[in-house]
């Protein structure tokens, strides 16, 4: 194995930039074969993406983590994906559900310190039970989020998934992002057109008004302080240089030095 730091990948990601999201997914592809994997969780971005790879004809599975206290409508929206789409969905599941975590750990997320835990055991842990069967996992994750999202690289390294995180649509804005929808149709789930800007667990979402921010309805209850689930690297504290440990010949083909694959 070698490692594989954000730093190298700081060229790369300037070239990126001059990409389309479909050149992303086709380079993914191609570069991870069968170890690469997309991860939505059934919100605009999410569907746009799973479209995008219906249409590229890539055959890239999508990811998707069930809580166990999703929105019926999103569950139902993954579904139609899965059928209209021919999507290969990989629903995972957290150990407990929510009926023996409460009865083990009481109602976690009443606070911001219970959030973190909840959110790590329903979102976080389940996806780490599929580290090490993928080298990249595509996102959704754009600038025009704000937060810490701003910056959001198109390729960042995954400490924790020990993979590296595509985000094709990094560069999308808000009204692009809305114009694609419109113009194919994207399977979107309902509760968009019900207030909510950003959908998660039922517990903790409710919709915003609309001169509040986007992510106002995610765990509005705990005030200001928690704002992200935890599941993106980008959400995360990251360390000064994060690294992950790849094959050499993975990285070599990652960064163009045994290949003239472009795209």
């Amino acid at each position: 194995m070698a490692r594989l730091t954000q730093a190298d990948l700081a060229d790369l990601n300037q070239t990126f930039e001059e990409r389309t999201p479909q050149e992303l997914l086709q380079w993914s592809k191609e570069i991870f074969g069968d170890r690469v994997a997309a991860i939505s969780a059934m919100q605009e971005a999410g569907t746009v993406v799973c479209h995008m790879i219906s249409q590229a004809q890539v055959d890239i599975p999508v990811i998707f983590v069930d809580t166990g206290v999703m929105f019926q409508e999103t569950l139902e929206t993954r579904d139609r994906l899965a059928s209209e789409y021919g999507i290969r969905m990989i629903t995972l599941h957290p150990e407990l559900t929510m009926e023996q975590q409460t009865e083990k750990h009481g109602i976690l997320y009443l606070t911001p310190e219970g959030q973190k835990e909840c959110c790590h055991m329903r979102k976080v842990e389940p996806l780490r039970k599929v580290a090490g069967q993928y080298d990249a996992l595509i996102g959704s994750l754009r600038r025009s989020e704000g937060g810490r999202r701003a910056t959001c690289p198109i390729l960042m390294v995954d400490v924790e998934m020990n993979a590296i995180r595509v985000n094709p649509l990094a560069m999308v804005d808000d009204e692009t992002l809305d114009e694609y929808v419109a113009e194919h149709k994207v399977i979107q789930n309902p509760l968009h057109a019900q207030g909510f800007s950003t959908i998660g667990c039922n517990r903790c979402t409710t919709p915003v008004l609309p001169n509040e921010p986007k992510r106002a309805g995610r765990w509005r209850h705990l005030g200001p302080w928690s704002v992200y689930c935890g599941i993106n690297p980008q959400d995360r504290d990251q360390a000064n240089s994060p690294a992950i440990d790849l094959p050499q010949e993975l990285i070599d083909r990652i960064l163009g030095r045994m290949t003239d694959l472009v795209i």
